[in-house]
């Protein structure tokens, strides 16, 4: 009873002496690692360095343009000349007296199919004229209005008609600086005067207000603006004090210019 009482103890002593060691000894258990992250929660590589910025000197020119592609000198514009032919049908039933000339070209100034008119319906002019169709035309039939005023105002049939200029190249009001007179595209007519038969002529300018003379200027002036896109005389300018400058100048929107 004594032995397997002092065994007992024996055995407990040494299951206690030998506990800390066993512990020590005694591994732990792995311990399990993480999960690998997935690729697409992987962190972005980092951008590569980059590379110095070049110089102006290191900068490549653009490739030189192909030949076939090389600007080509820009050429002028050409307008072929309107056709003329059914006004001038009707400057001839209209009584005129014209023939072709050759065209006109003198730098900026000119026309494609200039016109020389000699005398209208029974009236003659004081110097032949060199215009385009269109302004002969537009002469032509105010002319035929003049006519019904110098019987009507002075009881006398107009004769002739005094000019002072029709196609010249030059510049508004004889000024070089100033655009271009439609005097430059024979386009334009300045009359002086009118001639009868059985009276003294009558020159364009300031007459005596109440005679018949200024009734019979005011008159044919105020017509012409219905057969003109121009008109100016006495009282206009002083460049126009002495006559009337008579033109078509085509304006925006059909404006016409009568003063």
């Amino acid at each position: 009873m004594a032995l397997r009482r002092s065994l007992a103890i024996a055995a407990m002593l040494l299951a206690g002496g030998l506990g800390p060691i066993a512990a020590e000894e005694r591994a732990a258990p792995p311990v399990p690692l993480p999960p690998e992250r997935p690729l697409e929660l992987s962190p972005a590589p980092p951008d590569p360095p980059k590379p110095p910025e070049a110089t102006a000197a290191e900068t490549p020119l653009p490739p030189q343009r192909p030949a076939e592609f090389a600007r080509e000198p820009a050429l002028a514009p050409t307008v072929p000349a309107a056709d003329d032919a059914a006004c001038r049908r009707r400057l001839e039933r209209l009584g005129a007296t014209f023939e072709p000339l050759p065209a006109i070209a003198n730098g900026q100034c000119g026309a494609a199919r200039p016109l020389k008119v000699t005398a209208l319906a029974g009236i003659s002019l004081s110097t032949p004229l060199t215009l385009v169709c269109g302004a002969a035309e537009a002469l032509a039939r105010w002319a035929t209005e003049v006519q019904v005023a110098a019987e009507r105002d002075l009881g006398q049939p107009l004769a002739s008609l005094s000019i002072g200029t029709s196609y010249e190249c030059r510049g508004q009001n004889h000024d070089p600086d100033a655009r271009l007179s439609e005097h430059a595209f024979a386009n334009g007519i300045d009359v002086m005067g009118y001639g009868f038969t059985g009276r003294l002529a009558i020159g364009v300018g300031k007459l005596p207000a109440g005679t018949p003379e200024a009734t019979f200027q005011a008159a044919v002036r105020a017509r012409a603006c219905s057969f003109f896109r121009t008109v100016l005389g006495p009282g206009s300018d002083a460049a126009h004090a002495n006559h009337l400058h008579l033109d078509e100048r085509e304006r925006n929107a059909g404006h016409r210019l009568c003063q």
